[in-house]
């Protein structure tokens, strides 16, 4: 038994021998392993690092050829709310006597007449409840004057139903300066708001009739209209209602291109102050003179106090406002002529050319514009004697006189392929021996829903409404002076014609202070026209854009 046992031990052992030699070639067969897939790591890696070179090399070559983006990443374009903010609205000062001219171009004023007078009226509509919006008159330089409407206590839910519409009214409130009229915004729109400043004067060098809408400040405007020639003076007003300075720039064109003035750049107008300019110190003896006001900081409201005096005879005065920016198309309303004859015969008289009635048409770009000019009356369309083709030339100011046609309320087209301003001067008088007046009609904007008008008391007043082509649909609802809103009526207006609306002095007993106008259809454009009865006293005020509401910006994102 112990032989048998003895082997068993060292057979044992050999078994663990045989053991360690497996493990000693297993071993070895490992490292050998490693060693070939670190040679074939290196390998691969050289490789990779060839090709992310060339792959880079790629990328430059087509980042050469592709234009990089703007920015790192840029989101899609949003539309964010812009809340309605409180309306203003400028409404000019009177025109006054320049008292001499002092170093520089600025003026002086002292009142002009012993029978000189001048009223504001303002118009603020409530919203579809009838609650009118906080609102008030007031200084330029900010101090209340009076108010117009107390602020709502509080918001009205909507009503079923029609609107009920009242107004806060302001009616001929003597003036002597310049006054704003500020509204608060209420039910998520801009206030509803209408004024003009009215003067009429029967003796001195100011005699005559002149009316200007209060303005809504802007940083660009267009006036054209103005004269510096012999017995013209013509006074731009710019005046800064808001709490910024604005530096205001001036590009002029007369009748032989654009006028190089250095004093016509770099204007400061501090917030609350008007600067009075008299344009015979940067332009001289330019009997056709466009302004081009551009307004960096503040927006501003200006006018051209313009005026004639042929030697002791005054020819009549004017505030002429802004029109519609440049553009391929204007049209201007209210365009009232005389008799053509009459009206020959008195500009054959030395210092009475300019009595005839013209449109201006202002090019400022560098390409001559061919102007296509239409007249249409209450009948329909009236030929122009040469024609209504005309090449108004670049840089420059071109005069049209709108002479040969009947007598009557008119409506002037003009269009073309090249963008311009324009302008139409009307005037009143017809013997040379009595005083005459004159007025200029703007470039009117379209109307839409909701142009309010405010109406002065007194003389002759009249609505011209103008449709050029197609048909259009025109409600006007008038405003009285205790601030109620009376019926509304319609007129249908074909294309190519004027309608003209007499302005009665009193509805249901109160006196008419404004009117509420709206449009539908084809393109109809408005103007409120004044006289002063058997004087010869004019003026002509377009109907200025709507009250706005929500606006959307689009807003682009990036970082």
């Amino acid at each position: 038994m112990s032989d048998n046992q003895g082997p068993a031990p060292e057979a044992g052992a050999g078994s663990r021998r045989r053991g360690q030699r497996k493990a000693e070639s297993r071993n070895k067969a490992q490292s050998r392993n490693k060693g070939q897939n670190k040679n074939k790591a290196v390998v691969l890696g050289a490789l990779s690092a060839t090709l992310l070179l060339a792959a880079g090399a790629g990328m430059v070559s087509a980042a050469s050829i592709v234009p990089s983006p703007a920015g790192n990443k840029t989101l899609d374009m949003s539309l964010a709310d812009v809340p309605a903010g409180k309306t203003t609205a400028v409404c000019p000062a009177p025109p006054r006597l320049a008292e001499g001219t002092p170093a520089g171009t600025d003026t002086q004023f002292n009142p002009v007449s012993r029978s000189a007078k001048s009223f504001l009226d303002a118009v603020v509509l409530s919203d579809a409840t009838g609650s009118v919006p906080g609102s008030n008159l007031a200084a330029l330089g900010g101090s209340a004057i009076a108010g117009i409407a107390k602020p709502p206590a509080a918001a009205q839910p909507p009503a079923s139903g029609p609107p009920v519409l009242n107004a806060g009214v302001v009616a001929q409130r003597p003036v002597g300066d310049v006054t704003v009229v500020d509204a608060d915004p209420i039910s998520g729109q801009q206030a509803a708001v209408a004024g003009l400043m009215s003067y009429t004067a029967g003796d001195g060098d100011l005699r005559g009739l002149a009316a200007a809408p209060c303005q809504q400040p802007v940083n660009d405007a267009w006036l054209l209209g103005a004269n510096t020639a012999l017995g013209r003076t013509a006074v731009l007003n710019i005046s800064n209602a808001s709490g910024t300075p604005a530096t205001v720039n001036l590009d002029l064109f007369g009748a032989r291109g654009q006028i190089q003035a250095p004093d016509s750049r770099g204007l400061l107008v501090s917030p609350g102050t008007t600067r009075s300019i008299n344009l015979a110190g940067l332009a001289p003896n330019e009997g056709q003179l466009s302004v081009h006001l551009r307004s960096g900081g503040g927006p501003v409201a200006a006018t051209i106090q313009q005026s004639v005096l042929r030697g002791l005879t005054a020819g009549g005065v004017e505030l002429i406002t802004p029109g519609a920016g440049v553009a391929d198309s204007q049209v201007m309303t209210g365009v009232d002529i005389q008799d053509p004859a009459a009206v020959k015969s008195l500009a054959d008289k030395p210092g009475f050319a300019d009595v005839v009635p013209a449109l201006q048409i202002t090019v400022p770009g560098p390409v001559d514009a061919v102007v296509d000019v239409r007249l249409f009356g209450p009948n329909g369309q009236r030929a122009l004697p040469g024609g209504g083709a005309v090449t108004a030339k670049a840089g420059s100011v071109t005069e049209v006189p709108l002479t040969g046609v009947p007598a009557g309320m008119y409506t002037v087209s003009a269009t073309s392929d090249v963008s311009f301003a324009a302008s139409s001067r009307v005037t009143r008088g017809l013997k040379s021996a009595d005083p005459v007046d004159f007025a200029w009609s703007p470039a009117a904007v379209r109307l839409g829903s909701q142009h309010m008008v405010a109406v002065p008391q007194g003389g002759t007043r009249f609505l011209s409404f103008g449709v050029p082509t197609g048909r259009a649909t025109v409600s006007y609802t008038p405003v009285t002076s205790d601030g109620k809103v009376h019926k509304t009526e319609t007129v249908d207006i074909a294309g190519g014609t004027t309608s003209v609306i007499g302005v009665p002095d009193k509805s249901d007993g109160a006196a008419v202070s404004g009117y509420i106008v709206s449009a539908s259809g084809d393109a109809a454009y408005g103007a409120l026209v004044l006289g002063q009865g058997d004087q010869p006293g004019i003026s002509v005020l377009t109907i200025q854009d709507g009250a706005a509401g929500h606006e959307k910006v689009q807003v682009t994102l990036g970082y």
